[in-house]
């Protein structure tokens, strides 16, 4: 079996995965293009950290909240037209937030209500997506082309904040949302273009769906490990994404446009880093396996913070977040491909559901009480501070409970059938992926 760089790009090879991966690339741009606009303009308008965070907690809790829902729909719903309709909810509400802001009215509290509801559209068919690629690629791809879903997500996140920071010096913020509306017809089109197999449809009630994939769920020793690791990560040292425009606002020492430019240097150095480590996950796991790359990837990622906080400079700000954004890949591919691996076929969207859930709603929430203590004691102390406690429960947690770590990191030796249909087999241009409709914390 091939190691080398290359085997990272093997789901590559299979027209509709390529396909939509590409059109997915093209609407992550703009994603992070508003991600980036919407993060300095309410900063540059308000100064705090606070506003940064509740924007960012707009985006993100809905997933915590309504994935359950979607990945019990997606176990039943077929996910073609749901993604299509989907995204050109997305692209409405990305049209709306232009308006505001073309004709002034873009209060941070009218930006956090449209925020929101993107955010929820977004939590509804995020599974739908998520749930496709097991079905779509051998099971010896899976961490491969988790890792490409996250290199083009990543990939987004260095293209999109160059063109945001470009795109309001010359047009003001309001073409970024423009360029994001746009945008998500990109994916529209192509998932009209693959044929996607029809979602195994379970018996019951929505409720008794969710019970039955809850109780899959806390059956499965490395699903559970996974889904409350990501809890913990998602609480405490994902926050950091929300409060770079707080870290930017430090290191820039300007106005609106300063600040914009700041954000979109250290959101790309973040993306870029996450980008290369996506292309090594494959080879790095297939020669010292995916459980010790995914407990380096753990251990490591407090060091990096930490150094990340301590950032004097813009340019010392961007190579250690290049550092981070690299880690917490690892971390994130790691734990979500447990996820696919060892999750039953029947239950497997609501059990990706469960794991969106954790970080959907561990995120925000730490985002939210980490952005007051910044503005109290500062952005470094409190990234430090993060680090040095995410690094205390690890410890705690491989010296009082070793099980939930072995589960956590053990082989990929289930010898469950690969669900993919025989016609699928014969044919590999019929396999398709989808977008994974993730989030920054999430990618």
């Amino acid at each position: 079996m091939r190691t080398g760089p290359a085997s990272s790009l093997r789901p590559l090879r299979y027209r509709n995965f390529s396909l939509l991966w590409s059109a997915s690339l093209v609407s992550n741009v703009g994603s992070w293009m508003q991600t980036v606009a919407v993060g300095a303009l309410v900063i540059s308008r308000t100064g705090q950290a606070s506003w940064a965070v509740l924007i960012a907690a707009g985006a993100f809790l809905p997933i915590g909240l309504l994935s359950p829902l979607g990945g019990a729909l997606a176990d039943r719903v077929r996910r073609k037209p749901v993604i299509a309709m989907g995204n050109l909810a997305e692209a409405l509400v990305a049209g709306a937030i232009a308006f505001l802001v073309a004709g002034q009215h873009d209060t941070p509290l009218a930006l956090l209500g449209l925020v929101t509801l993107q955010g929820s559209v977004s939590a509804l068919i995020q599974p739908f997506s998520q749930a496709i690629l097991p079905d779509l690629v051998p099971r010896s791809e899976f961490l491969a082309a988790s890792s490409l879903n996250s290199a083009q997500w990543n990939a987004g996140r260095i293209i999109g904040p160059a063109l945001a920071g470009a795109t309001v010096a010359a047009f003001g913020f309001a073409a970024s949302f423009v360029a994001n509306a746009v945008s998500f017809l990109a994916v529209v089109f192509a998932v009209l273009l693959v044929r996607l197999s029809p979602p195994p449809g379970r018996p019951g009630g929505v409720l008794a769906s969710l019970r039955s994939g809850l109780s899959a769920t806390r059956s499965e020793p490395s699903c559970r490990a996974a889904i409350i690791t990501i809890g913990v990560v998602g609480f405490v040292a994902a926050p950091f994404i929300a409060l770079v425009p707080a870290m930017a606002l430090r290191l820039s020492h300007g106005g609106a446009a300063a600040i914009a430019a700041a954000t979109s240097e250290l959101t790309t150095a973040q993306g870029l880093g996450a980008v290369v480590g996506a292309l090594l996950m494959a080879p790095l796991a297939a020669r010292v396996g995916r459980g010790p790359l995914l407990g380096w990837s753990l251990g490591l990622l407090p060091v990096a913070l930490t150094f990340y906080a301590a950032a004097p400079t813009r340019w010392w700000g961007v190579a250690t977040l290049f550092l981070v954004g690299l880690l917490y890949l690892g971390v994130l591919s790691g734990l979500s491909t447990a996820v696919q691996l060892y999750a039953p076929q029947a239950y497997r969207g609501r059990v990706l559901s469960f794991f969106q859930v954790a970080l959907g709603v561990s995120y925000p929430i730490g985002a939210l009480l980490q952005g007051p203590v910044a503005d109290a004691i500062g952005i470094g102390w409190t990234t430090a501070c993060s680090a040095i406690a995410m690094a205390l429960v690890m410890v705690v947690v491989v010296v009082i409970r070793p099980g939930f770590a072995r589960a956590l990191v053990r082989g990929d030796h289930r010898a469950e059938p690969v669900p993919v249909a025989s016609a699928q087999r014969q044919d590999g241009q019929r396999l398709v992926g989808a977008r994974p409709r993730s989030c920054g914390p999430c990618e």
